[in-house]
């Protein structure tokens, strides 16, 4: 069995693009080949900045004859329908079988499809591959119609097996393939000739290559790693910067160089930023300070002096683009020692959303409603509110305009410069988070009020103007503001009214969505239906992301709807700690046969009350009763809901759950000994009672009617 290399070798590719390139890569092959009939043991695809390669070992050396038999017409069908079934098949009359069919006789051809070598089949299956590879973007050069994510110089294209090397030959607009690479464009220039994949990958590494982008990016990590730590130093982890490196080196060099002494008084995220996004460098911070204080830049050469000039060059760039942070900072400071004022008042002219008003008019509303959830999150309300006032006001500062990434962070900074207390300005930093699924949550109560405000503050403003997600659309990250709401109540076990925080939120957006009506000269702005009706669809969404969330924790979707039926549903933390406690007895076989039971009540209590026109809840008398099962039945009753009611008011779900769980066995008893419809009409009217006292105990849990199954 054959082993197949191809190597696409262009001019530099994109490193944002390769890693999804090597994946495409391989998949097209490899489907292409084994759709023409080839299998494979394993294939591995690689990238380096001006190289995709792909490996596949165990190639079939040819596909399997195949023989397809078709159905053709009746021996006594009209001859033409026999002329056009012979052409269809290439065949004539006296290669076709006759055989029965249906009490007729029925042509049958059998045609033989030979097999095909390997050879031709990489040829087209790679032809095709290259002529339809899904860059994002791609380009035409020369006079060609190719089209590459940059101008494609060769094609290697090799089988390897015991009897040797075949070229595979292909010609792609006066691109041909043949059994030759190159290595490093410095290091170490010129062609190169190799017989198989080992073959290739050693000389690569002879010529300065590392193909494997996960070695490149472990090597980058480990040299740079060791290099701080002999400075007692620390590289600042960024996996995101340590992969697009990876893919701009083909011989990766790290190299570390000192920030100018004029610079290091910058915050270290502005340093940090500002060397990642504009020159690829990592940050390396002294561990006892915390300071950022030298760069590691990745070199793609090796040098005589070590790396010397590099740094040099490195380090005057750097400077240049550090002066600008500086002068930054700078003037931003002095706005924030003079209040901030001007960055307030410039927020007036600045839109949030056409229909919602300015960024000033939302933290007016953010602001209000900062202050009604303060108490509930245990913050004190006149700081929360002031919280919200400042925490958007470095949206106007010069740095955060340079780097946005860097909202929220620069507003901790300047709000303490400006003399704002610490719970304050951590606010400012914080009441963006969570931002996404990984992101930490935040604790302190002014921060959790204020981001709590915002998120609601952005999902009742949405709302009120219908502009809700649709389908995978989702402009306003609305569906990630709510998971934040439900992250930041959890994590905080906050006690909230969802239902009263969305009103809040709402007449603070109504008022705004009137503002803006009043100011043009033809009103376009309404609400989708009533206030509360908005409040309600609202709250329906939040719990559908709840679902989702909760997901994870392998709560399932019906036990979020049983506990979803139960008053107070609005109260996050209550309704989670209901269905995880559900979740836990369901799991148990109490449990899962109680519910059994429940449903077997229910199903006779609904169906009799719906023949006899009555609501049987008017309680069962035990001198009624007949046998032992339905005596202790009574008890059974008895006992649960002596337990359940006093740990539905302690909120104690996992008691009520257990007391609920202990009916199983005599409700089991019950329905194996005891006919409910008796012919004593008495008998089975008190004995419907009696399952109305299992619905009414069990009821005050959760709707367990809702549960699957």
């Amino acid at each position: 069995m054959p082993d197949l290399l191809i190597e696409l070798f262009s001019e530099e590719i994109p490193a944002r693009m390769q890693a999804r390139a090597r994946e495409d890569l391989k998949k097209l092959v490899t489907d292409g080949l084994v759709e023409a009939g080839l299998t494979y043991a394993s294939a591995g695809a690689f990238s380096t900045p001006r190289r995709l390669a792909l490996t596949v070992q165990g190639l079939t050396a040819e596909s399997p004859t195949l023989r397809e038999e078709r159905k053709g017409p009746r021996t006594d069908a009209p001859d033409a329908a026999l002329q056009g079934f012979l052409r269809s098949t290439g065949l004539s009359k006296d290669q076709l079988e006759i055989r029965d069919d249906k009490k007729a006789q029925v042509y049958f051809a059998v045609v033989a499809k030979p097999g095909r070598k390997a050879a031709p089949i990489v040829a087209e299956v790679l032809e095709k591959t290259i002529r339809t590879f899904p860059w994002p973007k791609s380009m035409r050069w020369g006079a060609g119609a190719l089209r590459w994510v940059r101008p494609l110089h060769y094609i290697l294209c090799i089988l390897t097996d015991e009897s040797g090397t075949e070229v595979v030959g292909l010609d792609i607009d006066g691109i041909k393939s043949g059994n030759t690479t190159e290595g490093h464009r410095f290091l170490a220039p010129g062609r190169i000739t190799v017989s198989s994949f080992d073959d290739y990958t050693t000389k690569l590494r002879s010529a300065r290559v590392m193909l494997d982008a996960t070695e490149r990016a472990d090597h980058i990590w480990n040299h740079a790693t060791q290099t701080a730590f002999a400075q007692g130093l620390e590289v600042v982890p960024d996996a995101g910067l340590l992969a697009e490196v990876s893919g701009l080196v083909e011989w990766p060099v790290p190299l570390m160089g000192p920030i100018a002494d004029q610079f290091l008084h910058l915050p270290a995220e502005v340093l940090q930023t500002s060397m990642r996004e504009h020159q690829k460098f990592f940050s390396v911070k002294n561990p006892k300070t915390g300071r950022i204080e030298k760069f590691l830049t990745v070199a793609n050469t090796e040098t005589a002096d070590h790396g010397a000039t590099i740094l040099a060059g490195n380090g005057k760039v750097l400077a240049a683009r550090l002066s600008d942070a500086r002068f930054f900072w700078d003037n931003d400071l002095r706005e924030a020692t003079a209040g901030m004022g001007k960055w307030a008042d410039g927020l007036r002219s600045v839109t949030f959303h056409n229909k919602l008003g300015s960024q000033a008019a939302r933290i007016d509303r953010i602001a209000a409603l900062a202050g009604e959830l303060a108490p509930v999150v245990g913050a004190e309300p006149a700081q929360a509110e002031r919280a919200a006032r400042i925490a958007k006001l470095d949206l106007r500062s010069a740095m955060v305009g340079e780097f946005p990434e860097l909202q929220g962070t620069m507003g901790r900074y300047y709000a303490l410069e400006s003399g704002e207390e610490a719970a304050v300005a951590d606010a400012a930093r914080d009441h963006y988070s969570p931002l996404g699924p990984s992101d930490a949550v935040p604790t302190a109560p002014v921060s959790v009020a204020v981001a709590l405000a915002d998120k609601l503050d952005t999902l009742a403003g949405f709302w009120a103007i219908d502009e809700k997600p649709t389908g995978s659309k989702d402009p306003f990250a609305l569906r990630r503001a709510a998971l934040g709401v439900i992250r930041l109540v959890l994590a905080n076990e906050a006690r909230l009214s969802l239902m009263a925080a969305l009103r809040a939120g709402l007449r603070g957006n109504l008022d705004a969505i009137a503002g803006v009506n009043a100011a043009l000269e033809t009103p376009a702005v309404a609400v989708s239906n009533s206030p509360e009706g908005t409040a309600a669809d609202l709250l329906a969404f939040i719990h559908d992301r709840l679902k989702v969330f909760l997901r994870d924790e392998g709560i399932r979707h019906d036990i979020i709807d049983a506990c979803l039926a139960m008053p107070g549903n609005d109260d996050l933390t209550l309704l989670v700690k209901r269905a995880r406690a559900l979740s836990a007895m369901l799991a148990t076989e109490d449990g899962a046969n109680l519910i059994q039971g429940f449903k077997r009540a229910n199903n006779i209590l609904t169906q009799a009350e719906a023949k006899d026109g009555v609501e049987y809840s008017y309680g069962a008398e035990e001198k009624f009763a007949e046998g032992p099962e339905e005596l202790a039945l009574f008890a059974a009753l008895d006992a649960a809901e002596a337990r359940i009611t006093p740990a539905m008011k302690a909120e104690d779900f996992a008691a009520a759950m257990a007391a609920m769980a202990a009916l199983r066995a005599p409700v089991d008893a019950f329905f194996t000994a005891v006919q409910v419809n008796s012919d004593n009409q008495i008998v089975r009217r008190n004995r419907l009672n009696l399952l109305s006292r299992i619905r009414g105990i069990c009821g005050q849990v959760a709707d367990l009617a809702r549960i699957d199954g």
